[in-house]
């Protein structure tokens, strides 16, 4: 069948459209899924997309999937990866590189990863025209009037155009939720705090900002050491907030580039109109301070190309400058678009022609470029910004960090995730020290796959009975960060789409539908609803901080020059992991342990770290006070560094009240991995009690 494209008229010449069993709005990747599988249910249903492009995100860039465990990809999402996979079984499709030398590729799997935009949007456009699914572009929703509602049911919603569109049932496919505001969902935005829902990983977040993070001393005023200067562009006023509570704001969006080394379909980076130089003074100054690797998060593609994302604590990622973006005007968000795109296009542009950048690095970035063969009708650049997270709605049931942690029974699975919880920086700011420091980031592993509720995709029965929500589902906003992957927003708008149907053929609101019919309905479709596989449990594989004997000071807080990789592959450990350093001595790495003691006397003394027999058996571990050194013990970090809750004891010594002592632990030991988890200071009269 022949996919078929309306394009907007005035309502005097386009009538108002008959009743669809399912209107979708956005054709993005969720949207996609649900509007096929309806299809393929036998009913109606219409997909509209506000811009001239389907698949959202999938062909918009994010080339390189973050997938989590393959095995809970189910269902038509599965399906997807299977057509791009017999896609580039054929010969035919490399055009600017073999088969073979691409490494992602093996004709031994089912399904493949990793692939081209342009590609992407084809397989979605197919699988559409195959079940002929109409589809509208160019149309967005009246926002302000443009839902009509007879109770809590919508009955039609109505474009900018005054083109309206009737429904049975409604679904809110897009990544802002625009369709779930309009019909009066209740809905959030921003990070709630972790008292909210009795999570460790939301709200604000220093501790855990490691990554993607500047290091020490890189000076963020105007003229250096100068407050009164003013701060650089980029750089938010006011301080990180309290660490846990909850704010408005957004983590950052950014643009995923498809790029390409190829000299016959490369692109020059581009000057872009109001490039402003200075908006990279920060960025000269992480170079200065010793920044080189622009390219750690440089995926390969298909045929030379890449999915390039964020990497560093200054990269593509916009921090700051979309906190507006969820619920702002049509206007506004195509002005945060195209800031984004200025300040991208700009940051490359500065990267390979600024006579202040060095010459390695210039050269480096400028034998990269836009591929000359996607997003042809946008200059080369993504028709799709990255919105990471933008509303979320409220429901009766919210998914939080306990479910991707397995701490609570998930009621009626639809799907399953397992990506790290991942939330990108929210702001940039001077710490206390004078230092620029970003906040927000968070990369924390659930552990295993974990089951998404279908209660958490449906509003609340007073507020819509009608409409269901893939993207924008009710979620906290870390757990948010691990949902948000595109290949689990086809598997809820599947599952979603089912529930519409079943809705339809019984008569019920989408609240009422019984989850002992759409169970087997989803299992029949592949459709993944639970893991029996290997499995991490986060309970028996960290130990809390809090809970411990003494004062432990965990890596999180201490104070590090190096040691920037982080781990939680053995266990046990304290919190959320643990840092190595790498294999070796190579430069000299710290990690400064300074506990807050409440008062003066005599303390054991004990280093928390996971053994291994990869683990260097001589570690310096010096303990001081004051500046002065008590004691060195040199550590081997391949016997035992926990025992019943208590680490290896490095002795005991007469300490100071408030923050004089400190546990310095150095990678200078010789062949061996380097770990650092945590320091215990246990009061001898504590322990004697």
């Amino acid at each position: 069948m022949v996919l078929r494209f309306f394009v907007a008229f005035s309502v005097s010449i386009l009538p108002l459209l008959a009743a669809h069993d399912l209107v979708v709005y956005g054709g993005a990747s969720a949207g996609v899924t649900a509007a096929v599988q309806m299809a393929r249910e036998g009913k109606t249903v219409i997909v509209i997309e506000p811009s001239q492009h389907v698949g959202g995100l999938t062909s918009g860039g994010l080339g390189r999937t973050d997938s989590g465990n393959k095995r809970v990809i189910g269902g038509m999402s599965r399906e997807f990866y299977q057509r791009l996979h017999k896609h580039y079984s054929d010969d035919a499709s490399w055009k600017n590189q073999k088969k073979e030398d691409y490494s992602a590729y093996s004709a031994k799997d089912d399904a493949i990863w990793g692939f081209e935009p342009k590609i992407a949007e084809m397989v979605f456009r197919e699988m559409l025209s195959e079940a002929g699914v109409e589809v509208v572009l160019g149309e967005r929703l009246d926002r302000v009037s443009g839902v009509k509602k007879d109770g809590a049911k919508i009955v039609s919603i109505t474009m900018e155009s005054g083109r309206v569109f009737k429904g049975k049932m409604f679904m809110d496919a897009t990544y802002e939720g625009d369709l779930m505001a309009a019909a009066g969902v209740t809905y959030h935005v921003g990070r709630e705090p972790n008292s909210k829902y009795g999570e460790s990983l939301n709200g604000v977040q220093t501790r855990r900002a490691t990554k993607h993070q500047f290091m020490d001393g890189i000076d963020g005023y105007v003229k250096k050491g100068e407050p009164s200067s003013g701060l650089l562009p980029g750089i938010m006023k006011g301080g990180s907030g309290r660490e846990g509570d909850g704010d408005q704001k957004v983590q950052a969006y950014c643009f995923r580039m498809c790029l390409t080394d190829d000299p016959e379909n490369r692109v020059t980076f581009p000057k872009p109109e109001g490039y402003d130089p200075m908006r990279y003074e920060l960025y000269l100054r992480y170079i200065e301070a010793g920044w080189r690797t622009v390219w750690g998060n440089h995926k390969p593609m298909p045929n030379r190309k890449t999915d390039t994302n964020n990497h560093g604590g200054f990269s593509t990622d916009n921090i700051g400058m979309n906190w507006d973006y969820p619920e702002a005007s049509y206007e506004r968000r195509a002005e945060i678009i195209k800031e984004h795109e200025v300040y991208q296009k700009g940051l490359f542009w500065f990267l390979c022609n600024d006579p202040r950048v060095p010459e390695d690095l210039r050269k480096q970035i400028s034998s990269w470029g836009l591929a000359k063969d996607e997003f042809t009708d946008n200059g080369n650049w993504p028709h799709q910004l990255y919105i990471r997270e933008a509303r979320r709605m409220v429901s009766d049931y919210v998914n939080t960090e306990l479910d991707c942690f397995r701490k609570r029974d998930t009621p009626e699975s639809i799907g399953m995730g397992s990506y790290n919880m991942d939330s990108h920086n929210v702001q940039r700011y001077i710490d206390e020290n004078g230092h620029v420091k970003n906040e927000g980031d968070v990369q924390v592993s659930p552990g295993g796959p974990y089951q998404i509720s279908y209660r958490s995709i449906r509003p609340k029965k007073e507020e819509c009975t009608n409409l269901l929500v893939p993207v924008c589902l009710s979620s906290s906003h870390i757990a948010y960060g691990s949902i948000r992957m595109e290949p689990v927003f086809m598997i809820l708008g599947q599952s979603a789409a089912v529930a519409a149907s079943i809705a339809i053929d019984d008569g019920l609101t989408v609240q009422d539908v019984p989850y002992e019919k759409l169970k087997p309905r989803l299992i029949a479709l592949k459709q993944v609803l639970q893991y029996d596989g290997p499995m991490r449990s986060q309970r028996s594989a960290s130990l809390d901080s809090g809970k411990m004997a003494g004062i432990v000071v965990d890596d999180l807080d201490a104070v590090l020059v190096g040691f920037g990789s982080q781990s939680q592959s053995t266990r046990p450990f304290v919190d959320q992991g643990y840092r190595h350093g790498g294999k070796g001595s190579g430069e000299k790495q710290i990690a400064r342990f300074v506990p807050d003691l409440p008062e003066d006397g005599k303390y054991e003394v004990r280093i928390i770290y996971p053994a291994f027999a990869n683990r260097a058996k001589k570690v310096p571990v010096t303990v001081k006070l004051g500046g002065e050194i008590l004691k060195v013990v040199t550590v081997d970090q391949t016997k035992p560094g926990l025992a019943e809750g208590l680490g290896f004891l490095l002795g005991e010594f007469e300490l100071k009240k408030g923050k004089n002592a400190e546990v310095e632990i150095s990678n200078q030991a010789g062949e061996g991995y380097v770990v650092v988890d945590a320091v215990q200071f246990i009061p001898l009269k504590e322990k004697n009690e």
